[in-house]
């Protein structure tokens, strides 16, 4: 029987070969960033939305060179060593027993892993750690979000003005409306279960959590319109929980903000009912 041994330091060159365009791609992921070329999703309008976004972009790259090359040396090993193309009982080289290169394939991914954790972490840790009101954290715009079955209520703090975001599924729902180029401050409350505040372009998601206030935060720099949805199966009508955030110039929302407190001061209370004639 025909058998070949593969050499350590020929399957450690093919490792290391595997770990260069990796690294390669991550300099390509960080060319993309700094030239706004945004391959997957829209272009983030926040600076923790924009966090999130490059932090994807960083380990999907080098992921998906990894995966070609690992599909390339499947399809290669089929095509070279197919059993038309060799003689009876041709064995194909084995790694099997080879401790080295069992150590390499081994610490090579855990390596890859560990950083992907660390990145992802520290990137995670910057943009969520300063919302709950720490003394260093400045927010423009405080808002209470309370999440129910099926639809969102905005608070706006301390005016009091409160402005109802019911799910719907076949028209658009009220704009929640916020100035450009101010930190906005969201406290997140579930009022029934568990319903996740998620706007792609803006933020990553955040739960809105029955007995506990999450928080979260965004700085959105130009005028416009965004959409999200809850990102957190909630009920027979989680469909319909529609987000929709509105950025307007500040002057602007001071306009709209004082206008809506007014309206909502000047709707009259609904009298109460007479009692009944015994």
């Amino acid at each position: 029987m025909l058998r070949r041994i593969v050499r350590p330091r020929v399957l450690i060159l093919g490792l290391l070969l595997g770990v260069v365009p990796a690294i390669l791609a991550t300099t390509l992921a960080a060319n993309l960033a700094f030239a706004n070329i945004r391959p997957i999703f829209p272009f983030p309008v926040s600076p923790n939305g924009l966090d999130l976004y490059n932090l994807y972009i960083w380990i999907s790259i080098p992921a998906i060179v990894i995966f070609l090359g690992v599909e390339a040396a499947i399809v290669y090993s089929i095509v070279k060593f197919r059993r038309s193309k060799r003689p009876a009982g041709f064995v194909p080289p084995q790694w099997h027993g080879n401790t080295t290169i069992e150590i390499v394939w081994t610490i090579i991914p855990l390596i890859i892993v560990l950083v992907i954790a660390g990145v992802s972490a520290a990137t995670l840790y910057n943009d969520y750690q300063s919302a709950p009101g720490l003394t260093n954290f400045h927010a423009d715009l405080d808002v209470r979000v309370q999440a129910y079955q099926f639809g969102w209520r905005y608070t706006y703090m301390p005016s009091g003005y409160t402005l109802d975001q019911p799910g719907s599924a076949t028209t658009p729902v009220p704009v929640f409306v916020v100035p450009v180029g101010k930190v906005v401050r969201l406290q997140l409350q579930g009022t029934d279960v568990i319903h996740s505040w998620w706007v792609p372009t803006i933020s990553g998601k955040q739960d809105a959590v029955p007995g506990y206030d999450n928080y979260t935060w965004f700085k959105i720099e130009q005028p416009g319109t965004w959409r999200g949805e809850c990102a957190e199966l909630c009920g027979t009508g989680h469909y319909t929980m529609q987000i929709r955030v509105q950025a307007m110039p500040a002057d602007q929302f001071d306009a709209w903000l004082a206008n809506q407190i007014a309206q909502s001061q000047a709707s009259p209370s609904p009298s109460p009912s007479a009692s009944p004639t015994p």
